[in-house]
């Protein structure tokens, strides 16, 4: 009798060892590098939960994407680059076929992620952020930018900027300010504002803030003295808060001061109260909750506690940027699985996931996300979609769509890219792909 259960509990013991790998390859392993401490976290957490949030979603709701389950790790980053390539080392070989994709959540971490990339065999994504000539997918084969680019963005202010003046024309000899984040990030929209300066005639003045941001009297005193027609913000973090409080106190009109897509969250306007009414910001997604993939969360992740939704910064900017975020990721998976199969797919994989990747008006609609987003195609040559942005502003209690989807100006912004694209693959040795002999 006991040799016979001896046998049957090493008969049981060599079935979970066989079982066990095999239930494990059909994993999709997402690694998070997130930042929830540091002077970025009131930016940072609302992005991780609702990034988190939707992938519980669709592990709760559909076992994960197309029935394979979905599992993510977070690494603390606090926005620090060092920090940020460390997380990407420790997790990138993770699950049973290693990272499926990587959001660097920082300009500064993509910039040293990108080399890394097509040598690890991890696709990039960096929604919205990033390095911008990495839209040009010919000589940035593992990197993505869509829906937008900082580029495209620069342009979309100006063209608004444009408008509000009543004809690009009138932009000659407007005075305009661009505050910035004293980074690689805080950068990215200078080479767009000056050929632009330059084509329609306005005045750009350069003000860098350095990190994380808390000291910005000097700044603030130089654009009194130079009194702008129009001041652009590219903050981050705390510099956003401060930044506004600083243009209430010398009374800069607030309805001309304009944030970029990461200087637009509640973080960034409640902390200044009243003075903040006004204030406008870019945005490329929907504001709120009144959308199908939101009522789903709040059904299959919170179970309809909407208490314990909004504690976790439920339907605001950031949060709500993360489920964006999420959305495309993992689209871009369910999109590989469509050629390689329904199974656990790697970084190669995906990448083409990222590739091939077409999200229609009616698509969107049936994953909940109907009138949150734009519909999008990513091309071999075209790693951005060139994604339409709009105007937002702050009412003292919530966000509003104040202007029009706006179109990033494709004739001036493409060519620069492919421009910066061909110097980068010059300096790195990097033959750019022909994507008509790919197809």
């Amino acid at each position: 009798m006991w040799r016979n259960l001896k046998r049957l509990a090493v008969a049981i013991l060599a079935l979970s060892v066989l079982v066990a790998p095999a239930l494990a390859q059909e994993e999709i392993f997402i690694p998070m590098l997130v930042y929830r401490t540091g002077p970025y976290a009131p930016n940072g957490i609302p992005a991780a939960n609702g990034f988190r949030d939707y992938l519980r979603l669709l592990n709760a709701r559909d076992g994960g994407i197309n029935g394979v389950k979905i599992t993510w790790e977070e690494c603390e980053t606090q926005y620090n680059t060092k920090l940020g390539v460390e997380c990407y080392e420790k997790l990138k070989n993770k699950g049973p076929k290693g990272a499926a994709l990587v959001n660097p959540y920082s300009t500064g971490i993509t910039y040293q992620l990108i080399p890394r990339a097509p040598i690890d065999k991890v696709p990039i994504h960096s929604m919205g952020y990033g390095q911008t000539a990495a839209a040009d997918g010919r000589v940035f084969a593992w990197a993505f930018n869509f829906p937008t680019t900082y580029w495209s963005q620069a342009s979309a202010f100006i063209k608004y900027v444009g408008e509000q003046e009543g004809g690009m024309d009138k932009l000659k000899g407007k005075r305009i300010a661009l505050v910035y984040h004293n980074s690689p990030y805080g950068k990215e929209p200078i080479p767009t504002l000056t050929v632009l300066a330059e084509q329609y005639g306005y005045d750009l003045q350069l003000l860098a803030v350095d990190h994380p941001g808390q000291e910005q009297k000097a700044t603030w005193l130089q654009i009194r003295r130079y009194r702008p027609h129009w001041v652009f913000m590219w903050g981050w973090g705390v510099m956003n808060q401060v930044a506004i409080k600083e243009a209430a106190a010398i009374r800069y009109p607030m309805d001309r001061f304009i944030g970029v897509w990461w200087s637009g969250s509640e973080s960034d306007v409640v902390p200044a109260g009243k003075d903040a009414i006004g204030y406008k910001a870019g945005n490329f997604h929907g504001v709120g909750t009144d959308f199908d993939v939101h009522r789903d969360i709040l059904k299959y992740v919170y179970n309809g506690n909407l208490a314990e939704a909004k504690a976790n910064n439920f339907g605001e900017v950031l949060y709500n940027r993360g489920l964006v975020n999420a959305m495309y990721d993992t689209e871009a998976i369910r999109t590989a699985m469509r050629k390689y199969g329904n199974r656990a797919v790697g970084g190669e994989e995906v990448r083409w996931g990222f590739e091939n990747l077409h999200l229609t008006e009616d698509y969107l609609k049936q994953i909940g996300f109907g009138g949150f987003v734009r519909p999008i195609k990513i091309t071999c040559e075209d790693h951005e979609g060139n994604g339409p942005v709009f105007i937002q502003q702050w009412t003292g209690e919530t966000w509003k769509q104040v202007s029009d989807w706006i179109t990033p100006m494709r004739e001036v912004v493409r060519p620069m890219i492919e421009k910066a694209a061909l110097e980068y693959a010059k300096e790195n040795n990097i033959t750019p792909r022909n994507c008509a002999a790919e197809q």
